[in-house]
């Protein structure tokens, strides 16, 4: 009996996969712009000297409490925020298709996506979308102008719903407020 079901697991293995769902249409693309890659704002000299006050307390303690090690580690981050906030982004091609997001002809799936919103960081508008991937969340800048047709593309397969801050982004948000220039 068992050298039955193996020949018939094998039969079945052998036999060519035939889709059941309607074949895929071409793509076509529903909407393009070009924005930067990222989010920019240029910092002043009065912040990154709260940012070093900072970091050196903190490097300082951390020196103290695990060694040299984590303190590299804080001076390698402080670097790499400090150089994405002096050189500016390149120019990014967008486009929406009806079978996902390209990005600088990088593809991510409309099916790897679960929804969109709007918001607005460092003076720039931003596309949000919900991934089923880490980090959980794609950006995407974007233009005033093109908002309105990014929304209409876009609602055909997404829905439009804003998710809740998660406790990592209003820790973020809180550091940022406090390190942020102050208004006049």
């Amino acid at each position: 009996m068992p050298a039955q079901n193996k020949d018939a697991q094998k039969s079945l293995a052998q036999e060519p996969v035939v889709p059941t769902s309607q074949p895929l249409e071409p793509e076509k693309e529903l909407y393009s712009w070009k924005a930067p890659a990222r989010p920019f704002k240029r910092r002043s000299r009065e912040f990154w000297l709260r940012v070093i006050v900072s970091a050196s307390v903190l490097g300082l303690i951390i020196f103290l409490a695990e060694g040299v090690m984590p303190v590299i580690l804080l001076i390698s981050v402080i670097f790499l925020f400090y150089v994405m906030s002096n050189v500016e982004p390149e120019e990014v091609t967008y486009k929406i298709t009806n079978r996902g997001i390209k990005i600088a002809d990088k593809t991510t799936d409309l099916g790897s996506l679960t929804r969109f919103w709007f918001t607005n960081r460092l003076g720039n508008d931003l596309l949000v979308f919900e991934t089923i991937f880490l980090p959980n969340r794609m950006e995407l800048t974007i233009n005033k102008i093109d908002k309105e047709k990014i929304k209409k593309a876009l609602s055909l397969y997404l829905t439009e719903e804003e998710v809740p801050p998660a406790r990592i982004d209003k820790v973020t948000s809180w550091f940022s407020d406090k390190l942020s220039e102050r208004q006049k």
